[in-house]
Parts: structure tokens; sequence; C-alpha cells
């Protein structure tokens, strides 16, 4: 029979975590159904990439927009900047954009936004305040006083010198973590203080940095390998995942102006070595405890994170390419 056009929304249920007998359906409408209900999932799912998947192939599966802010005076803190939007990609993440050209209207930018990313450089070493030499000295104690963001997550990331500033480490992190914390934003993106040449910094929080720290002068070979790391460590964090998401059963279900009938796939539990698995991707979700798994081509939901994997269910689907 002839195949419709896909609706702009379907409404579709798809269970892949019960085991249960189904109805064969011609393999045409699966390859449809499959491929709506992956998209419409992406928003119910709060994805963990796993190792084997790149940060710019799974942020497009999220409705989160990031905005990234920073200051400078050299350049060098936008060129972080660059590097991070392009890890979680244009489909996620602003274009960088400087502090210095929102003064005056930082609300209404910082609204635009679900979450921030926010980085600053360190000049005014060894200040009690307004460390950073740049355009956020003159809104912290200011306009960004009655900023009305309680609840909005935000990363912080910043740059300095460890071993000619060793004492003072990209201090000025600290109270670009600080200001946010203090209005109430959900803090994100702390990590450990190993391989830093560093002697002390008033960026540490217990005994992990407040958010992403790098050093261009002396350790400038780690800085992508470091921004890496940390914009998949902010996704396994939750940073992506909006309110709506993260309250929503992990099922795919869109209401529609025209809605077609409710279908279930076929699913059945295979044995692990009969599925390739170097050709699968695994997105984990923390709120389930399942991984989903895909190639472009089928899909399949176990149990667990993707290390610990006893047994596969495997949808009977092919997925649009």
């Amino acid at each position: 029979p002839s195949i419709p056009p896909r609706p702009t929304s379907i409404s579709i249920a798809i269970n892949c975590f019960e085991v249960k007998r189904r109805t064969m359906l011609p393999s045409a409408l699966v390859t449809i159904l499959a491929a709506a209900a992956t998209y419409d999932a992406a928003a119910a799912f709060t994805f963990i990439p796993s190792h084997v998947v790149s940060n710019r192939e799974t942020t497009a599966l999220y409705g989160t927009r990031v905005g990234i802010f920073f200051g400078t005076s050299t350049g060098s803190t936008q060129e972080a900047a660059d590097l991070i939007a392009a890890e979680f990609g244009d489909d996620v993440a602003s274009s960088p954009i400087e502090i210095d050209e929102i003064q005056g209207s930082v609300a209404a930018e910082f609204a635009k936004y679900d979450a921030l990313v926010v980085g600053t450089p360190t000049w005014n070493t060894g200040a009690d305040t307004e460390r950073s030499g740049t355009g956020w000295d003159e809104i912290y104690y200011s306009e960004m006083e009655s900023l009305n963001i309680e609840g909005k997550k935000v990363a912080v990331f910043g740059l300095g010198d460890s071993v000619s500033y060793s004492e003072n480490y990209a201090d000025a992190s600290g109270e670009l973590h600080d200001v946010f914390e203090s209005l109430g934003c959900k803090m994100f993106g702390y990590i450990s203080t190993d391989g830093y040449l560093h002697e002390e910094s008033k960026a540490i929080r217990g005994d992990k940095f407040c958010g992403l720290l790098l050093d261009a002068v002396n350790q400038e070979e780690l800085t992508e390998e470091r921004v890496k790391n940390w914009v998949a460590a902010l996704i396994s964090e939750g940073f992506l995942a909006g309110e709506v998401a993260e309250n929503r059963e992990p099922a795919a279900s869109v209401q529609s102006s025209n809605p077609v009938p409710q279908i279930e796939t076929e699913v059945s539990v295979v044995d692990p070595v009969s599925v390739p698995e170097e050709a699968f991707i695994g997105h984990y979700n923390a709120l389930s405890d399942k991984t989903w798994w895909s190639n472009g081509r089928q899909s399949f939901v176990t149990s667990g994170p993707p290390e610990m994997q006893s047994t596969l269910v495997k949808t009977n689907t092919r997925l649009s390419p």
C-alpha cells in the first residue's frame, strides 16, 4: 500500500522497555514511524553520550539553547569561547558574545537562553573583587544585582597563567562563579585540579575548580582536549536537559492537530554478541537508567549505563539515515 506523507507532528508511543509480542508492521511504515519517534524522543530523554559518540552528533537532540558570554582583553578568552561553542554545535550554542557588547541589556540577552556558559580571564591579580579586568567588572555589582535568573543553569570557564601567577591562577573565574551562584543559578562544570601547574587559586571550591580553567601560556596543547572533555561532562551532568524534559516519561508522545493511532513496534531480547557494538552509539538516560543505542539504521534499548550491559533489547525497526 502507498504510504502517505508524514504529518508535521505525529503522536507516537513506542515502549522499548517491556518485552512482549507485538503486531508486525510493513517495513516502510515502520521506517517512517521510527524516524518520527526518534526525533520526538530527543526532547524526552536526558542523553549522556558514551565514549564512542561525538558531542556534535548528540547535542542536536536537545531542545536547550546555550548562550556563551565572555570578557576579554587580548582575545584569548574569545578563542576559548569559540572552541566551546564549536564543541556544543551551532544548533545548540550561540556564537560567543562579548559582555561589553550587551551592557545595559544583560537581562534581555540572558533571557534568550536556557543555559549560560560564561568566561573570563584574570588581569587584576590578587584583587579581592573585580579581578577580570574586563566588562564583567563593570556589571557584577550594578546591573547584574537586579537580574532575576534564579534556577538558570550556568557553567564557568576561565583563563590564567598557572606559572607566572601560580598563587593567583585564574582567580577571576571564582568571582564570576560566585556572582552567578549568589543570584540563585544552578552551577555546573566543576573539574579536578589534577594536571595543572598552579599553587593556589581563588577559583577552587572544595577540592575542585569551579569551572573549566585553561592556560594558553603554559599548557596550550591541552586546551582542545580539556574543552572537549568539559563539554562532554556538562552534557552528562544534565546541562542540556530542560525542565520539561526532566519531568517527562522516557517515551515519545507529541500531540498533533492530525493525530494518528498509536502504534507499537515489535521488540525482542537478543544476545549481545549478535549486535556489532562498535557500530552503535549509546546515549544514557540517568533518570530512567536506560541506554538508547543507534547506528543510524537500527536502534535498541538496554537497562543500565553503557558499560554495564548484560542483555540488549532491540527494536525490530530500521531508522532513516
